[in-house]
């Protein structure tokens, strides 16, 4: 067990960046009888909720690989497509031109964009 402060700290040194207001509603989820502790179970359970929700770059470059139709690159007019226009045009400018050997003009670099969206390359 620990306390909402050593909690707090926990928190923080994984890299949560929070004010006062995420805090408390993040104990109401761990602590829900207000008692200022966190027991282990509690606080394994929230890592887990909190992880299952994240993409990793082999999930985003997936889900890339099914909008491009299969293809190790994916085009432009295919992301305006399927995307919202800001996510769309936000994907266009970050992504290299692809330069694989089935490279077609336009083609896009999906794989390298997901891996440096998740800090495992530089965009």
């Amino acid at each position: 067990m620990m306390d909402g402060e050593d909690f707090r700290t926990c928190l923080i040194s994984m890299g949560y960046n929070m004010g006062e207001a995420e805090f408390a509603r993040i104990m109401s989820i761990v602590d829900p009888n207000r008692l200022g502790v966190v027991t282990f179970q509690a606080f394994i359970d929230f890592m887990s909720r909190e992880t299952a929700d994240t993409d990793t770059a082999d999930q985003v470059m997936a889900s890339f690989k099914v909008l491009a139709g299969d293809k190790n690159y994916i085009l432009a007019e295919e992301l305006r497509r399927e995307l919202p226009p800001d996510q769309a045009e936000y994907c266009i400018s970050r992504m290299a031109p692809y330069t694989g050997p089935d490279a077609v003009p336009g083609a896009l670099d999906y794989m390298s964009f997901s891996t440096a969206l998740y800090g495992e390359s530089d965009l």
